[in-house]
């Protein structure tokens, strides 16, 4: 007898059924039927798919989407009670589709974002109640969920509809109810740094939510935080992702000096396959296989620093653990070496890509803020914290090889030094170039006034100062239009001015001094022409103008030039100038020759007695950073984020 069974084509491959439930949901048709009961109960008892669900929501165009409001309204809102239920696995399971669903809906260009948003998601009618609700249930879950990973996703889900619906009004429903309380429990009962990154990433996300158009109350919460566990615990995790984001630079070109070896980090964020083989050892990417490979990085989770910044700006305790939390006992760097490391990688790169300056610029920032606080300058600028770390070596100029523990602050003044000396281009980034005078010049006066002498080369820190002085002075015509140059030029001159008259209270040795002097005689003619394309010629002869400070600085390293250059070359003429009276004039190259460094070194030393110069008060006068100046940068910066956030959770 048959059987009755027929056998049927085998099809070439297997469909889930999760899948073809997505299908079905999401296909455009004009009689299509609203889902059943039995069918949201189905989608949710099955693991997502997630790669499939995001290509086929990514099909959809903007206007079909719209189309398809009904199914898109039915799955949030089914998704969001599903996720508030406590059955497992469905209420993880909806947190899944609910971060891939929104990560994929938020980011089409629709023609009216904030209303067909709101039309896709929850209708005009009901926006309120299922929006409201859905902050309700993550907060919820974020705070009191049954596991870690369940948690987890919720704070993900957050972050999908945050980082989506950044320029929507949507991410106010999150600051009407504040998640900052859950946000720090979740920290406070994490196992591990790793799992402190995304409520940290989520909280710099809200923190700078219209934080110029409204008071934010994330900023007032990351201002009144002083819980030193959390605190200590997201310094922690924001170090390891500092390491991990760093050894992504490694991977592509190892510039490791001796001694150093690739951390166990590297594992971190799926940086692991970045890790160098054998083979890749033996043949390292070439030129344009490394330039492709740089300019996508740092990883997304780069826009950990926005955070970081943040809670800096805010928190002078955060600082202070960012600075003086000493490395775990399992890793090699301390936090804050890890994240120095980090900004010199990044710094090297800044010219790379418009997004990697972005995040440059929060780095510096946040270094400018540490350096002008004085008690966290004490602990730059002491021996109490000297940590050993490794600095970018993959792009020439090298500054000197330093081995071992060094003090903070000569770590951030190569640091410095490599970002000048690295991003030298006509169309010059400004705001990079000022906050890093501005950095060095902070640094300097806390040495200066607390009379701190470090074993430094100086001779490094002078050289580049004034190379950044004639790329100024030669690329006059490029520069002088950019609206914060004249920021930049006349830190500058204050800079070098006050290292000229109060390097005697920070230096450690003579030859450092005499190694300055004899490097204003050398560039004596460009600091002229400097003060000339610049216009820091004297205007006024009103004491309380603000512009007299910056005349009388460029005016007293000319004098100082002149007066070294006339003992060097020309000592039968006394303290005359050069011919045209203006500045000095170029050093023969025949004398140059006659001149032996012991020579240099007694004239200079016998110059200090008939050098006669009144340096103008104010050099050591700077003022303190302030969010309101700098609100187009901060947010482009926050913007780079936003994107990168997104990217994290789809």
């Amino acid at each position: 007898m048959e059987s009755p069974l027929t056998q049927q084509t085998r099809p070439e491959t297997f469909k889930p059924k999760v899948v073809q439930l997505y299908e079905n949901l999401f296909h455009i048709s004009e009689d299509t039927e609203e889902p059943s009961e039995g069918f949201w109960r189905e989608l949710f008892l099955l693991p997502p798919d997630r790669g499939q669900l995001n290509s086929i929501l990514d099909k959809l165009s903007p206007d079909e989407t719209l189309h398809l409001q009904a199914q898109t309204q039915q799955l949030f809102t089914r998704a969001i009670r599903e996720a508030a239920s406590g059955t497992s696995p469905a209420d993880s399971y909806a947190l899944e589709t609910l971060t891939v669903f929104l990560a994929c809906i938020l980011k089409k260009k629709y023609t009216n974002p904030s209303s067909d948003v709101i039309t896709v998601l929850a209708g005009l009618d009901d926006v309120d109640q299922v929006i409201s609700n859905f902050v309700a249930v993550l907060d919820g879950i974020i705070r009191n969920g049954s596991n870690f990973d369940l948690r987890t996703k919720a704070i993900k889900a957050a972050i999908a509809m945050t980082s989506g619906a950044y320029k929507t009004s949507l991410v106010s429903y999150f600051t009407h109810r504040d998640l900052f309380p859950s946000l720090m429990k979740f920290v406070q009962d994490s196992d591990t740094p790793l799992q402190v990154f995304d409520p940290f990433l989520l909280l710099g996300l809200l923190a700078n939510y219209n934080k110029f158009e409204f008071q934010n109350p994330y900023q007032l919460r990351l201002d009144d935080f002083v819980n030193e566990s959390s605190i200590q615990k997201i310094v922690q995790g924001v170090g390891i992702s500092c390491a991990a984001l760093r050894n992504g630079y490694v991977a592509v070109q190892d510039d490791a000096p001796e001694g150093w070896t690739l951390i166990s980090t590297l594992i971190y964020f799926g940086l692991g396959v970045l890790a160098p083989t054998k083979r890749d050892k033996a043949s390292p990417p070439n030129a344009e296989e490394a330039k492709e490979m740089f300019a996508a990085l740092p990883a997304q989770q780069a826009a950990i620093l926005l955070a970081t910044y943040d809670f800096t700006s805010a928190n002078k305790l955060f600082g202070y653990h960012l600075i003086s939390q000493a490395p775990e006992k399992d890793t090699e760097e301390s936090p804050f070496a890890s994240f120095l490391s980090l900004t010199s990688y990044l710094l090297h790169h800044a010219y790379r890509s418009p997004r990697v300056a972005h995040y440059v610029n929060l780095n510096l920032i946040t270094l400018r803020i540490l350096s002008e606080d004085s008690t966290l300058c004490k602990h730059l600028c002491s021996d109490e914290h000297k940590r050993k770390i490794r600095l970018c070596r993959q792009r020439q100029p090298y500054l000197p090889l330093a081995t071992g523990d060094r003090v903070l602050a000569t770590v951030i003044f190569d640091v410095m030094i490599d970002t000048i000396s690295h991003n030298l281009r006509r169309r010059l980034d400004v705001n990079i170039y000022s906050h890093s005078i501005a950095i060095l010049l902070r640094l300097l006066t806390y040495l200066s006034m607390n009379k701190i002498r470090l074993s430094y080369h100086w001779s490094e820190l002078w050289r580049t100062l004034l190379s950044l002085m004639r790329f100024l002075t030669t690329y006059v015509s490029d520069l002088s239009t950019n609206p914060n140059i004249t920021t930049l030029t006349t830190t500058l001159v204050d800079l070098v001015a006050f290292c000229v008259s109060a390097g005697d209270t920070f230096l450690p040795d003579p030859s450092s001094y005499d190694d300055l002097f004899y490097k204003l005689v050398e560039t004596g003619p460009i600091i002229t022409r400097f003060r000339d394309v610049y216009a820091l010629k004297p205007t006024s002869s009103k004491p309380t103008d603000s512009k007299d400070v910056h005349v009388a600085a460029v005016e007293t390293l000319i004098s100082v030039s002149t007066h070294f250059y006339t003992l060097l070359f020309n000592p039968d003429q006394g303290e005359a100038a050069n011919p045209d009276g203006e500045g000095v004039a170029p050093i023969p190259a025949h004398q140059k020759k006659n001149l032996g460094p012991r020579e240099v070194h007694r004239i200079i030393k016998q110059g200090y007695d008939t050098l006669s110069i009144e340096p103008p008060e104010g050099l050591s006068a700077w003022t303190r950073w302030r969010e309101t100046d700098a609100k187009t940068e901060l947010k482009q910066a926050a913007r780079c984020a936003v994107d990168d956030a997104r990217q994290l959770v789809v």
